[in-house]
């Protein structure tokens, strides 16, 4: 199977070939039509100039005159072009050829060319001019005019054909030379461009390998441009990646809690029925495991129960689109109207601390509920009792601050740390709480993480206070 960036880099050679090749042949068809017409103008303008310079030596001495020769010696000499005059009979009397080798002068040309001169004394063609030339040449000729502007002569300027088309063949060999090293240079950087284009394509290919092999690590480097349909691609798959390692920690960690949790009450469970079974426990004291059977039993439901909420409410709030703009303040007074019975069986004092008006914030209003709600259930809890419970709210900085403080048995130092970990449970609930699972807090702080904020805890001299921070609603 051919790959994309072969496919990439034929096609973009093909097209470069293709339009390299039409624009190449309609730049020698232009430059070969420039060259040739250029040289013909030149030929042109020697041909006025000889017409004059003889013109000017007619005035003082015949066309015959040495100097004339001499100096169309000269001009030929630098233009690479065979001149000679003629008089008005077109004989040649005067030659570019050095005397006295020439054997040009005293020659007629044909009368044909004579026809063809009385129009305007000009001729533009091809011609060996009646066998003067072995081989054809240009021939450009401009009339001779006295003073009084009547014909004397006429002026040749002549040049073999292939000295023409050699300038043309001398310019299309550099031409030539430069369309290969541009037709070199566009395929380099095309084969150069399309490897470059198709490596992310690669990259991207050899991650989803990886993700198939379960390995969600792996990213794609991003382009230096993230704002093309590249650089959009690429983003959309790390952020695919992402996605997915996040979904396989949480099924790892799911996993994981449920592997730790569960084998305490199903180890229980099956020990205490399989003594039922085969006679180990006494029929007197069936009652009494079947109970502790059953109660690990709920035990076991509950820990399932509130897991499944755990990874509710963690995906719930870190969905953006979750989150919308409330109150606060009214969410923290109907949370603590439903701990009203239990505040009062245990003689607490609840010391609302609200602002006035009303703070509203931008986030996922059930998971703050639940935060709220663990919070001061915890709270509730762990409280001395006839002690004070305050819950104050209050902005700074542009954030919210909500304060959950108790009066209890101070958290050890040394459990602080972990006082977020999932499953933890320091020395004082484990005496005091037999029904938690250890999840209450650990998914306090991963719903207000989820929100890109933070939660903190400090508990010394029998005060213990937790306080968060929430993003206020602009």
């Amino acid at each position: 199977m051919k790959s994309v960036y072969l496919r990439n880099f034929v096609a973009t050679a093909t097209l470069v070939t293709v339009s390299f090749l039409l624009t190449t042949i309609a730049f020698i068809g232009i430059a070969r039509s420039y060259v040739i017409n250029d040289y013909q103008t030149n030929m042109q303008s020697t041909a006025r100039e000889v017409s004059r310079m003889a013109a000017a030596v007619a005035e003082y001495d015949s066309l015959h005159s040495w100097s004339l020769s001499m100096n169309l010696s000269s001009i030929a000499n630098s233009t690479g072009n065979h001149l000679f005059v003629t008089d008005d009979s077109l004989e040649i009397v005067c030659c570019s050829d050095k005397r006295p080798s020439c054997d040009h002068i005293g020659r007629a040309l044909p009368e044909e060319l004579f026809d063809a001169l009385q129009q305007d004394g000009r001729m533009r063609q091809f011609s060996t001019l009646g066998g003067l030339y072995a081989d054809k040449h240009y021939i450009v000729t401009e009339p001779v005019l006295d003073r009084t502007g009547a014909v004397i002569g006429y002026a040749f300027v002549t040049s073999l054909s292939a000295n023409m088309f050699g300038a043309w063949e001398t310019f299309l060999g550099v031409a030539v030379l430069v369309a290969i090293g541009v037709f070199s240079l566009a395929l380099i950087i095309s084969l150069f461009y399309s490897k470059r284009m198709a490596r992310p394509l690669d990259e991207m290919a050899a991650a989803s390998r990886k993700f198939a092999r379960g390995d969600f690590s792996v990213r794609v480097k991003q382009v230096e441009d993230p704002t093309d349909e590249m650089g959009a691609l690429i983003e959309s798959f790390n952020k695919m990646a992402d996605s997915l390692e996040k979904a396989e920690a949480r099924r790892s960690e799911f996993i994981a809690n449920i592997s730790h949790e569960l084998r305490t009450p199903m180890t229980t469970i099956s020990g205490f029925a399989d003594g039922i079974l085969d006679g180990t426990i006494p029929k007197e004291e069936e009652e009494k495991y079947l109970r502790s059977i059953s109660d690990e039993t709920k035990r076991l439901s509950r820990l399932v129960r509130e897991m499944l909420d755990v990874s509710q409410l963690r995906n719930r709030a870190s969905d953006p689109s979750k989150r919308t703009v409330f109150d606060l303040t009214e969410l923290i007074l109907q949370t603590l109207l439903s701990f009203e019975s239990r505040a009062t069986k245990k003689g607490l004092d609840v010391d609302p601390q609200l602002p006035d008006q009303h703070l509203l914030v931008r986030a996922d209003r059930d998971g703050i509920t639940q935060v709220i709600y663990n919070l001061i259930d915890n709270a509730v809890k762990f409280a001395y009792p006839d002690s004070c419970l305050t819950i104050r709210l209050y902005k700074d900085d542009g954030k919210a601050y909500v304060s959950v403080k108790n009066c209890g048995e101070t958290i050890p130092p040394d459990d602080l740390p972990f006082i977020f970990d999932r499953f933890h449970k320091s020395d004082r609930s484990r005496s005091m709480d037999k029904t938690g699972v250890g999840l209450g807090l650990y998914l306090v702080k991963s719903i207000i993480n989820s929100h890109d904020e933070d939660i903190a805890v400090k508990s010394e001299d029998g005060v213990t206070e937790f306080v968060f921070t929430l993003p206020l609603a602009e």
